[in-house]
């Protein structure tokens, strides 16, 4: 899967939110990009003003991904990782997304064109 990924970088700002409220959930939801419940809430990945603080830029990974394969993450992750790049995974039914802070999303897409073309790491 890693060889066939071709990452996009998603238009749009994002930032990940903690929602207790059912009120703040029902607002939320409309534009939520992606949303888990958690012991301390529903976390919600909503659009967020670019410069925001924590403001991230979403990856998605364009190959057809099997919610059980294995390594693509771990190799999206730790190329980032290697990069110095702080990265949040979400996995859903058709592709895995990978969320970096702002500043990163360039140097991101670099390190991932790289691991799917095989020259990450070379020099």
């Amino acid at each position: 899967m890693v060889r066939r990924m071709a990452p996009r970088l998603v238009p749009g700002h994002f930032a990940f939110r903690t929602l207790n409220d059912a009120a703040d959930l029902a607002e939320a939801l409309p534009q939520a990009q992606g949303m888990f419940r958690e012991r301390e809430g529903i976390s919600v990945i909503l659009p967020a003003d670019p410069g925001a603080p924590l403001a991230m830029r979403q990856i998605t990974l364009d190959v057809p991904s099997a919610l059980d394969g294995v390594g693509l993450t771990a190799a999206v992750a730790g190329a980032l990782a290697r990069s110095g790049i702080a990265c949040n995974m979400v996995a859903a039914h058709h592709h895995d997304h990978v969320f970096v802070p702002e500043a990163d999303a360039d140097a991101a897409m670099d390190v991932l064109r790289a691991l799917a073309d095989g020259s990450e790491g070379k020099s």
